[in-house]
Parts: structure tokens; sequence; C-alpha cells
């Protein structure tokens, strides 16, 4: 703009000067025709300038429209760009929504009120490839011992299968369904025969309940299970221990208690889970031999945790399932439980001690016998340590005096030493050596019988251990 107006400014002082000669040349009164002539010659230069002055105003205004034209096309992409801008910004907002709204638009889809809505499936198994060495006097058993083999070998402990369903708010049910060893034959009559290897010990094994119970949960702090569950001691410490697929707990490895059993159990926590508590009315014998006696066991725990900070303390009374028609009982079983100790994210220490009375072991039946009486005793401690990401380290050592009266030379020493890998949350793998060293006698344990009557054994097993689940 400012050019044209340059231009336009010259080309008219121009045509004013020219117009000033002309006036000037009017004036003189002399030489007419030459005067003439020139007025027509400056006439026809201002008619030049004139139409040059309208071609450069011509050019001018295109110049002005073309540039117009293209600062309106500028503008023009310009909000082409923001308006690009809040459309993909809108899709992006838009593509954040897409998983909810398909979940709400799924849950219209799905058909209502059918049982598979509140039920769900689980299992989990127990395996090892280990070589075992075992000794009764430094020499090794020919055969098999108890279901223990001296060699290499797999080996698939437990499976089980399970199903929860739920009822409504209040009421649910568990079945869950256990796979061991079938050794020996199994029978629906009670049993009462404890010596080994007794039906007691056979009994259950193959495919069979390991729980099954319904539930009605009143409140966190008040739930009963009628039926097969879990006892309050034994699930509680393997939950802490957190290491089942490599060896049993304390009491359970040397049965002196057993994980689950048919009766009535009440259970809850209060606080949030700082205080827990379970008390259980049971037949006694088990969850393998349903039993119908003369009178109930009772098994009952209170616990608490805080900030990392564990403890418990338990007990058990009663005959066993020895209790039955025409069987005189002289005695009653009874345990003490104690545990306590630190858990965290990065490693867990804990230690659990048992007292016993007069329970059931090695062949000798306190309960129904009018002269014997006896005493047990032991402790286990055992950490672990989460050194990387998937990795842990983790020790354990027991130590039972499982006949303090009628045997007190009778020790078990256990221990155990490994290195784990958890590829996935679902399994777990582990690197184990363990070692069993029974003096001057006989246990029963978890890995089969270990000594002889007078004679010390020992039992060594090194192998890969581990446990999946779903």
């Amino acid at each position: 703009m400012q050019n044209r107006m340059s231009l336009l400014a010259g080309a008219g002082l121009s045509a004013l000067a020219l117009v000033g000669a002309a006036t000037a040349a009017d004036a003189k009164p002399t030489k007419r025709r030459h005067v003439a002539a020139a007025s027509s010659s400056q006439a026809e230069e201002i008619k030049l300038l004139k139409q040059q002055v309208e071609m450069l105003t011509a050019r001018l205004d295109a110049a002005e429209a073309a540039q117009q034209q293209t600062q309106v096309q500028a503008q023009a992409a310009n909000d082409q760009a923001q308006a690009a801008i809040s459309q993909a910004q809108a899709a992006t907002a838009a593509t954040s929504k897409v998983p909810e709204q398909v979940k709400s638009q799924m849950a219209t889809w799905k058909p209502k009120g059918g049982w598979w809505d509140t039920t769900t499936f689980s299992g989990r198994m127990y395996f090892n490839i280990s070589n075992i060495s075992q000794k009764n006097g430094g020499i090794k058993p020919i055969g098999t011992t108890n279901g223990t083999t001296n060699g290499t070998g797999f080996n698939i402990k437990r499976f089980y299968l399970g199903v929860d369903h739920k009822f409504d708010d209040i009421f649910s049910g568990n079945l869950t369904m256990d796979i061991a060893n079938v050794v020996g034959r199994t029978s629906s009559t009670n049993f009462n025969n404890l010596s080994a290897p007794s039906d007691a010990q056979l009994v259950g094994r193959g495919f069979y309940v390991k729980k099954a119970y319904l539930q009605a949960k009143l409140n966190p702090a008040l739930i009963i299970r009628v039926g097969a569950a879990d006892m309050p001691w034994v699930p509680y410490v393997e939950n802490i221990y957190g290491l089942r697929h490599i060896e049993n707990t304390l009491i359970d490895r040397v049965s002196f208690g057993t994980s689950a059993d048919w009766g009535v159990h009440v259970l809850g926590d209060v606080k949030d889970g700082i205080l827990s508590y379970q008390f259980s009315v049971v037949d006694g014998a088990g969850y393998r031999n349903v039993k119908v006696t003369k009178s109930v066991d009772f098994e009952g725990r209170v616990s608490t945790q805080y900030k990392g900070f564990f403890a418990g303390v338990g007990g058990y009374v009663g005959k066993l399932g020895n209790d039955v028609q025409g069987v005189p009982t002289y005695h009653t079983a009874k345990r003490f439980d104690a545990l306590a100790g630190y858990k965290n994210k990065m490693f867990t220490i804990g230690g659990e001690y048992f007292y016993a009375k007069n329970y059931n072991n090695n062949g000798s039946n306190y309960i129904t016998s009018a002269t014997l009486s006896d005493k047990s005793e032991g402790y286990s401690v055992f950490a672990n340590v989460n050194f990387a990401p998937k990795w842990s380290a983790f020790g354990r050592y027991d130590f039972v005096k499982p006949r303090k009266e009628q045997f007190d030379r009778v020790k078990d020493n256990y221990f155990n030493v490994g290195v784990q890998y958890s590829p996935a949350k679902i399994v777990d793998l582990a690197l184990v050596y363990k070692r069993d060293k029974v003096d001057n006698g006989t246990i029963a344990t978890s890995n089969g019988n270990i000594g002889l009557a007078g004679v010390s054994g020992t039992y060594d097993e090194f192998g890969l251990f581990g446990q999946f689940r779903f």
C-alpha cells in the first residue's frame, strides 16, 4: 500500500510539472504556431503519463488483491489447523473412554442371574523333581519305606481343585478336592489302629474331599462355616511362612496337627485385620477320616498383626476321634501353639513353638492307654529375603522332641535352604536342599518315617520344588 502511494504521488507530480510547463508556454505572445505544437506534444505526454498511472494503479490493485487473498488463505489454513488439533484432542479423549464404554456395553450384553456370575474355580499344585538319600543306622533301607525310596524321581505331592459359589451377600459355599498319591486301601469306616503303616495313614489317599462347607458371612468380624474347613492354626502359619510347596509347617510336618477337619468353625477379623480369631469344634480325626464319636474336639487361635509385626497363640484339646462306643479313653490330647515375627516386602522372619501332651505319635495311642502318657515339644525358626525382583533366598530349622517322657533321647533336627525364582505371580520354582536327622529312634514326618527303634536315621533331599496356581 505504501509503495502504491509513492508511485501515484510521483506520477501526479510529473503530470503537474507538465501542466505547469504548458501554462507557461501559453502566456508567451509570440510564435503561436510553435506554442501550439508544443501544447499538442505536452498533451500527448500527459496522456501517456495518465495511462502509466492507470496501469500502475491497476498493477498495485492486483498486487494488493493478491496479498489480501494470501492473507485470507493463510487465515483459513490456520483455522483448519486449529480445527484439526481440536478434532485430534477430542479423538484422544474419546479413545481414553473406549475401555469404559466397552465394559459398560459388555455389561449390558452379559446374561443376568446365571450361576456363573458368582462362581469361581481355582487350582494349586505342589511338585518336585529331586534326589533322595535315606539311611537308618548308616544303611539305606531296601525297597520302599512308607512311600519313600532312595533315588531320583518326579512327584506331585498335592493338587487342589476348588469351586467357590456365592449365593448372596451372606451365604456362600466351597468345595476343594485334593489329589494325592494312592497308597494301600481306603474305607469309610472308623479306623482305630495307628500302627505303621496304619489305616489312618492310608485312608483318603487318591482323589478326595479336602474342604466342603457352607459359609455365612454376617460381617467381617463374624463368619460361620459348617463342614470340612480350614483349622485355626496350620493354615494361619502356612500363610505367613509362604513356602508350603517346599515343606509342611512344624506341627503338620510331624503330625501334631491337621490343616482341616469336619465341624463348625467361627472366625473373623476385627479392627481391619489387626485382630483375628478362629474357634473350631470338630470330629478330631482330620479331614481324611470322617468319624462319629461320643465327644468333639476343640481348636482355637487369637492373632494380631500391626505394621509388619505378627503374633498368635492357639491350642487344641480333645480325643482325636478315639472316643467311640465301646472304646474307653483314659487321656485327652492337648496342644499349645505360639507364633511371632516380622514380615514386609523385603523379608520375613518368624518362629513357631508347640507343646503337646498325649498326642498319638509313632504307633502309640496314649488316649486309649491306661498306663502310658507322654509329652512332646518343638520349635521352628524360618526366614526369607527378597534380594532381587522375582528372586528370594530362604532357610528354616526345626527341632522336635516327640517323646519327652517315654523316649527322651529321641530328637529330630530338620533344616532346609534354597533359592526361589518366581517368573510370574502364579508360578514359583525353588532349588532346595533338605536334611532331617532323627537321633535314637524313629519319627513319622511328611517325608516318611525316619530312623528305626533305637537306631538313628537321616534323610537328605536335593532338587527342584515348585507350585503353580490359578
